[in-house]
């Protein structure tokens, strides 16, 4: 699909600021609300806009720790990624599953309320996951930049 400055415009408004309405976005692209509101339907159907969500400050909810755990997978079974994946979804405080080519396998990103909290998941629920060869844990300090937003 292609996009002009105007799609461009639009885009940048949205993902600055996601609930704004399309009379507001169209005020702030330069168009009218009919035209805006055509766009962002064009875009949507297009698969360029795939959703708007809520983004959740889990800290705000009272979870302080996260933890980011790589894994690398016995390759022993040819059911074991398809495996491991399903048993890693079933976890609750599971917020992230990333796969990659390379030495990791699986990135699995944890929030905990505290470190008991983080403990008690890992031993009853993380080791307990199927074909783990290896872990590695990496605990969150900080988030420096965080952004869904392209340059456009």
């Amino acid at each position: 699909m292609q996009i002009d400055d105007t799609d461009r415009r639009l885009l940048r408004h949205l993902m600055a600021e996601p609930a704004a309405t399309t009379a507001d976005l169209a005020d702030r692209a330069g168009v009218t609300t009919a035209t805006c509101w055509r766009r962002i339907e064009r875009l949507r159907k297009a698969g360029v806009i795939a959703g708007q969500e809520a983004v959740i400050h889990w800290p705000a909810l009272g979870y302080s720790v996260e933890v980011s755990l790589r894994f690398t997978l016995e390759k022993t079974d040819p059911h074991a990624f398809d495996d491991f994946l399903a048993a890693a979804r079933a976890v609750p405080e599971v917020i992230e599953i990333q796969t990659f080519l390379g030495r990791v396998d699986v990135r699995l990103n944890v929030i905990a309320r505290d470190m008991g909290h983080y403990q008690h998941i890992y031993r009853s629920h993380i080791l307990t996951l199927p074909h783990i060869a290896d872990i590695e844990a990496l605990m969150h300090v900080a988030t420096i930049k965080e952004t869904a937003q392209l340059p456009l």
